[in-house]
């Protein structure tokens, strides 16, 4: 089967990248199949980290990751960092580690918001970086999602190609409704909810982006890879970090980080 799975973290939990069930009762999907391999060059801004997470270039020297993924605010020489490849095994692959780590303030786990992280890189690189969402008008019609991710909720390996699919925003209320059968209460001003067919992020994939492209070609990032219930799991959509909402915040956060 060529193609690529993706699907959602079940409530992903900080550092490891542990899956967990919402609730006993709900049953995994076993295989989910949908999207591509990822073309050599086409998502230049994207980066693995070491823990096991997703993230962008947002300035040269800096990524844009998920709260969840870093274990805090500080000085922090720990995580490695891998750009310019879709390959984490290819010989073109750019290494950088982390210098120091800026969580927003307000975090306290993934499904309360404020689900978004900055690292600050040992050294620039030459890589072009991506744009920031700024409102709703970057926020509808099909999006992209990408990772290095497992193919499936029941696999136990990630990938070291990149992968990509596409998939739909979902109403606020919708999603909202759908999490509330599991005891989350979605923070709804604060988050994006999309799902397609059979097509998701996957544990490993946290912190990656939910992209879109305009109508002038540049990609613009518009969510962040934050919490859900397993992998694609049909009635509940992958809830992605709103980074309109936190746009300023972020670029703040940015530019003193540069």
């Amino acid at each position: 089967m060529s193609g690529f799975v993706v699907g959602l973290l079940a409530l992903v939990l900080s550092g490891n990248q542990t899956a967990a069930r919402a609730a006993d009762h709900t049953e995994p999907v076993r295989e989910v199949v949908g999207g591509d391999l990822a073309p050599a060059g086409r998502f230049p801004w994207m980066v693995r980290l070491s823990m096991g997470c997703g993230g962008v270039l947002t300035a040269p020297g800096v990524v844009l990751t998920a709260g969840h993924c870093v274990t805090g605010s500080g000085k922090d020489d720990t995580i490695g960092v891998i750009a310019g490849t879709t390959d984490l095994k290819s010989g073109a692959a750019i290494n950088a580690r982390s210098v120091a780590v800026v969580r927003a303030g307000g975090f306290q786990d993934e499904t309360r918001g404020d689900d978004w992280a900055l690292v600050k890189l040992d050294r620039k690189l030459d890589l072009p970086v991506l744009e920031l969402g700024r409102g709703r008008v970057d926020e509808s019609g099909p999006m992209t999602i990408l990772g290095w991710g497992q193919t499936s909720e029941a696999s136990m390996r990630q990938q070291h190609k990149l992968r990509y699919a596409i998939v739909t925003p979902i109403g606020d209320k919708q999603c909202a409704k759908a999490y509330r059968k599991v005891g989350v209460e979605l923070v709804q001003d604060e988050a994006l909810c999309a799902a397609g067919q059979g097509a998701d992020t996957c544990q490993g994939d946290s912190g990656g982006p939910m992209v879109r492209q305009t109508a002038d070609r540049r990609w613009v990032q518009v969510g962040i890879v934050s919490f859900g219930l397993g992998c694609a799991r049909r009635g509940y959509p992958g809830v992605y970090t709103q980074v309109s909402k936190f746009h300023a915040d972020i670029r703040a956060a940015t530019r003193k980080l540069s």
